[in-house]
This record gives C-alpha cells, sequence and structure tokens, in this order.
C-alpha cells in the first residue's frame, strides 16, 4: 500500500495523536468562553495533531490499521 499522509507509523500512536488533538479543541473551547488569548493556537495544535480535521484523522486511523494488519503479508480479512 502506498504511503498516506494520514497515517501514523502505529495505530497507538495514532490514538495519542487524536487525544491530543482532542485535549487541545476542548483547550480552545474554553479559552475562548475564558477569553484567553491563545484560544486560536490552540486550535493550530488541534490541526496539526488530527492533519486537518477529525475525519482526516479517522481516514488515517483506517489506513494505519490497514497498513499494520498487514505487515506479515497476511492481509485477509479478520
Amino acid at each position: 500500500m502506498a504511503s498516506s499522509p494520514f497515517a501514523s507509523s502505529s495505530v497507538p500512536r495514532h490514538y495519542a495523536r487524536g487525544v491530543v488533538g482532542l485535549l487541545a479543541v476542548v483547550a480552545a473551547i474554553a479559552g475562548v468562553a475564558l477569553g484567553a488569548p491563545a484560544a486560536l493556537a490552540l486550535l493550530l495544535v488541534t490541526a496539526v495533531a488530527w492533519r486537518g480535521c477529525p475525519t482526516c484523522w479517522a481516514v488515517g486511523l483506517m489506513q494505519t490499521r490497514e497498513r499494520t494488519g498487514c505487515a506479515d503479508g497476511d492481509c485477509r480479512a479478520r
């Protein structure tokens, strides 16, 4: 399978990126409610962690799982 800009090197690493993005977006929303100017920076952190949007993250998760599931050459459905 060709390399994808959305996939990660491992599934745990991809989940970690998702958690970082989710925490950053929650903090950004709370920061906007409190009037913190750093909220915009947190949205940038979210975009970088998710490599775009939540859908981009989900597509990357599927691609990462597909790539790691075929690592041993056995790509049958399980």
